[in-house]
């Protein structure tokens, strides 16, 4: 697993050096679900794509950016799925972005993660892990990665991240976020998962929640890109990840690579909270 992990320290270095330096314009594409690429999105998928050609045990990876998988060792073993640039429409008002990694075993299901890692490109370069039933934290000093505390959640945070367009919101997704606010938590939403999640891990709590909505019912966040990640690292670090209907997200099956699902991550009390709003025994 090292060579895996720094192929995404290096691939780390190169897209802080991008964003700092290169074009923030949008391409001539689109990605596999129609969302206008930028440049940046483009180079960091090939900056990842290229670290990871290098590793014999890499068998194949897919990327949020491209229709398939594309296979690159027949005889590795890891299977990865990234996120190139997490939130890449933050960069042009300076707001934290990041990228996303699930590295799976055999096939592209959750049942089979064996890590996943997420970087944050914001002030700082920071990475989080998850491996062999920890959670890491390092942030770049000094010219490398130096491992700060271990992360766990508590068993109730203070933080309330809700994405989705407030007027598609159903009935009990809007009592459950009023009633997170009754209780006195904080609005923390960036708009960008990476930063939204990181804060909540690193503050020891709250709730993200991606919901289904009347305009998109199954969600927006993809499953093997995005979701599926971080439902490892934040069971791994002791609290829960959940779909709309209360079912582990590390339980569902993945179909397709660009597939979306209604998600639910925080300490285990908000998801607790969350399962009595949507009326989930």
């Amino acid at each position: 697993m090292k060579p895996v992990f720094d192929a995404i320290e290096h691939s780390a270095h190169r897209i802080s050096e991008a964003i700092t330096n290169e074009d923030l314009c949008y391409g001539d594409s689109c990605n596999a679900t129609g969302d206008m690429q930028l440049k940046l999105d483009i180079q960091s998928d090939l900056i990842i794509a290229e670290e990871f050609s290098k590793i014999t045990a890499v068998k194949a990876i897919a990327s949020e950016e491209k229709e398939e998988a594309e296979t690159l060792h027949p005889e590795g073993r890891f299977m990865i799925a990234y996120d190139p640039l997490d939130g890449s429409s933050l960069i042009d008002v300076d707001l934290s972005v990041g990228t996303i990694y699930g590295i799976y075993d055999g096939e592209f299901q959750a049942k089979n993660m064996l890590a996943a890692v997420y970087v944050v490109h914001g002030p700082r370069l920071e990475m989080v892990t998850a491996y062999k039933g920890g959670v890491r934290h390092y942030i770049f000093r000094h010219g490398r990665f130096m491992e700060q505390e271990t992360i766990r959640l508590g068993e109730k945070g203070k933080l309330n991240a809700p994405g989705g367009t407030q007027m598609h919101w159903y009935p009990h997704h809007k009592k459950l976020i009023e009633g997170l606010f009754a209780e006195g938590y904080r609005l923390r939403y960036s708009g960008g998962m990476v930063p939204d999640l990181h804060q909540i891990l690193l503050k020891g709590g709250g709730l993200f929640s991606y919901p289904g909505t009347t305009d998109k019912p199954n969600g927006k966040l993809r499953k093997l890109f995005e979701v599926f990640p971080f439902a490892y690292i934040y069971e791994t670090a002791g609290g829960a990840a959940v779909d709309d209907k209360g079912r582990r997200l590390m339980e569902l099956p993945c179909d397709d690579p660009h597939e979306t699902t209604p998600c639910f991550l925080g300490s285990k009390y908000e998801v607790e909270k969350m399962r009595e709003a949507y009326g989930i025994g």
